[in-house]
């Protein structure tokens, strides 16, 4: 890592191999130099965990050839943070997440281990991004979805975030000809109406295993679940301060006796 060019940092969540961080890297290895630092197993759905009660092991890798890449035991966070003490020898210029196998759309943003590795990214204050290509399938195109990764990471490169600011980029399952354009979105009011499966293994001991269905409670045409469904790619910019600033002025209206 000795030259000027920009210093971009890949994760994601379906571990090291998936074909869909693989695309990625594909996609964006011109704009700069390359280090990836991603999980040795798949890791989705982990959210921000970071793993405080055993150890971490990072290892280097000859699997992207001279691309420098680790792969990591620990959640999409936890790459993240090792990458930025022990491996890279500045702050990236940019961080790209994904390509993710499935949507990241509306509230799954809270639960993607995709999304929190470009969290932590924003955390740190590097410029991120997470992707994600709504097809669930290990042989899935991201032909269209390469192409979508690049112009958004140079776009990124070249103007910045705004402070505390991410980017979530869905793209849906279509044809390049089907696909309508790019809109920035917000995050629809969805949820999964989640259910529990009770099952019983062979030696009859109890289980449960998670279902459910996602529900879109949101008729706005200006969310990412609408993009979607009409064939656009849509662009959520996502921060991480929680702080409900418009309930401040509710709450301050309590009465407190101490």
């Amino acid at each position: 890592m000795t030259t000027n060019k920009p210093l971009i940092l890949v994760c994601n969540d379906d571990g090291i191999t998936a074909p869909g961080i693989r695309n990625l890297v594909d996609a964006i290895k011109h704009l700069g130099e390359v280090v990836i630092v991603a999980p040795d197993s798949p890791q989705s759905a982990m959210g921000h965990a970071v793993t405080i009660s055993k150890p971490l092991r990072l290892e280097k890798t000859d699997i992207y050839g001279e691309i420098q890449s680790y792969q990591c035991s620990g959640t999409p966070a936890d790459c993240v943070k090792l990458a930025v003490d022990k491996v890279m020898h500045r702050k990236p210029d940019l961080l790209v997440s994904g390509i993710n196998h499935g949507s990241n759309s509306s509230i799954n943003v809270l639960y993607s281990g995709t999304m929190s590795a470009a969290m932590e990214g924003a955390i740190e204050g590097i410029p991120a991004v997470g992707f994600s290509l709504c097809d669930f399938a290990y042989d899935a195109d991201f032909s269209y979805a390469k192409k979508v990764a690049a112009q958004v990471a140079e776009n990124i490169l070249n103007n910045g975030l705004p402070h505390g600011t991410l980017l979530n980029v869905n793209i849906p399952k279509a044809t390049e000809a089907e696909i309508k354009g790019i809109k920035i979105c917000r995050q629809a009011n969805a949820k999964w109406k989640e259910e529990f499966d009770e099952r019983k293994d062979p030696n009859g001991r109890k289980y449960f295993w998670l279902t459910g269905k996602f529900m879109n409670n949101d008729k706005g045409e200006d969310t990412d679940e609408w993009a979607l469904a009409n064939n656009y790619v849509s662009i959520v910019p996502v921060h991480f301060d929680l702080t409900a600033h418009h309930a401040i002025p509710f709450l301050n209206k309590w009465n407190f006796s101490i």
